[in-house]
């Protein structure tokens, strides 16, 4: 009976201790013996949504859906590929007429030979031109140094006009002579002083020097014609008549 009367005796006794240390205090202050737990509340409002996570890592990929009725836009052109090898050559057609055969052929030759006598007529009253042997010596009026002369006649398929004999020298000196101009021949000195050849390297046999020439001695690399036929060595930036053969 002792040991059931044992917790009621520690209790009274902390009761009885509390009691009377509440007694010398403010009864506002003095707490009362707490009370049994109620039942509890009813649950409060949501909170607020918390912050945005960490991204999480790329799902695999979806299946693949299945293809639309509308067709995309053609795209650009690739590059060219390589060349093939060349095909088999072609059968091989009829034979054609010959030149002389050909009516059509002959027609416009002869009105090309027309045209071009009538040319020749014309220059030639005008002496401009000159027909020796198988050349044609032709002028434009035009003084210009050696080298544009050069220039000159090798632009329309000629040369500077350069005599190989007495023919030739008298031709070229009549279209001289009607200018009144001296002109330059396709004769330069060579690297040996006093030693002269034509432009395309071939050395002269036929020549018409003037009494003590040539006497440049290396200085006079070119060589002119006077109104009387007779050569002369001068230097190639004096201005001279263009005078080129065909």
């Amino acid at each position: 009976m002792l040991s059931h009367s044992l917790p009621l005796f520690l209790m009274l006794t902390t009761l009885a201790v509390f009691l009377k240390r509440c007694q010398g205090e403010s009864t506002e202050k003095c707490a009362g013996v707490p009370g049994i737990p109620g039942n509890p509340g009813q649950n409060g409002l949501p909170g607020r949504d918390g912050r945005d996570g960490m991204k999480g890592d790329r799902g695999e990929p979806g299946p693949q859906g299945p293809p639309g009725n509308n067709q995309g836009f053609p795209g650009r052109d690739g590059l060219p590929g390589p060349k093939g090898n060349p095909g088999p050559p072609g059968v091989a057609g009829p034979p054609g007429l010959s030149a002389s055969e050909d009516k059509e052929l002959q027609e416009i030759l002869e009105d090309l030979s027309f045209k071009i006598s009538r040319i020749e007529r014309v220059l030639a009253l005008q002496e401009t031109i000159q027909h020796v042997g198988d050349k044609f010596l032709v002028t434009n009026g035009k003084e210009v140094d050696f080298a544009k002369s050069q220039e000159t006649c090798e632009k329309v398929g000629g040369q500077i006009v350069t005599p190989v004999n007495e023919a030739e020298n008298k031709a070229t000196m009549e279209i001289v002579k009607k200018f009144n101009r001296y002109a330059y021949l396709g004769i330069t000195e060579s690297d040996n002083i006093g030693q002269f050849h034509s432009i395309d390297g071939n050395p002269v046999n036929y020549t018409s020097w003037r009494r003590n020439e040539p006497n440049g001695n290396g200085k006079e690399n070119c060589v002119e014609m006077y109104t009387d036929g007779l050569w002369n060595d001068k230097n190639c930036q004096q201005y001279r008549l263009t005078i080129c053969e065909f």
